[in-house]
């Protein structure tokens, strides 16, 4: 994929990585250089990030045992843990 620089500098992401990354209209990226490369990436300082660990399970339920409840066992998952 290519993106040409316009006048004042400015870049258009192709579609496919703006609707792959969920970017819309005033999403914060981290603008890095590495070397002669430029890494955009996107700030996961959102509300959910905020939120993270800020809420506490119920005694004797795990993190684990949501997901599974979320996504259903994965193959090799342990039956019994």
């Amino acid at each position: 994929m290519e993106a040409i620089v316009a006048e004042r500098g400015q870049i258009t992401l192709p579609k496919a990585v703006r609707d792959a990354l969920g970017l819309t209209k005033g999403t914060l990226l981290k603008v890095e250089l590495e070397g002669s490369r430029i890494i955009l990436r996107k700030n996961v300082d959102d509300a959910i990030s905020r939120a993270r660990g800020r809420f506490k399970l119920p005694e004797g339920v795990r993190t684990d045992d949501i997901m599974r409840e979320l996504r259903g066992r994965a193959p090799g998952d342990p039956l019994d843990e």
